[in-house]
């Protein structure tokens, strides 16, 4: 066989086994990626959780703040009217 030959089947072989190592590599790497963005999106669901009952809470103490508004203007209001029937 030519030398040429030899030369030329032995890089073949090295660049196949150079090739197929960095496959397995770029494998490896797009399954981390897949699964930190898997991590990542946990982390939005959790904080659209919170971000919800923040929000929910919110509501309640608007509820709670208008509903004592309400009651005060109530007691003003009839306190008012005691002194006029005075």
């Amino acid at each position: 066989m030519d030398p040429v030959q030899t030369v030329i089947i032995a890089i073949s072989i090295v660049l196949t086994s150079v090739f197929i190592a960095l496959g397995i590599q770029v494998w490896f790497i797009l399954k981390e990626v897949r699964g930190s963005f898997q991590r990542f999106n946990k982390m939005l669901d959790d904080a659209g959780k919170v971000t919800e009952a923040v929000g929910e809470g919110m509501t309640n103490m608007t509820g709670l703040i208008n509903g004592i508004k309400a009651g005060l203007s109530l007691a003003s209001s009839m306190r008012k009217k005691g002194e006029d029937h005075e």
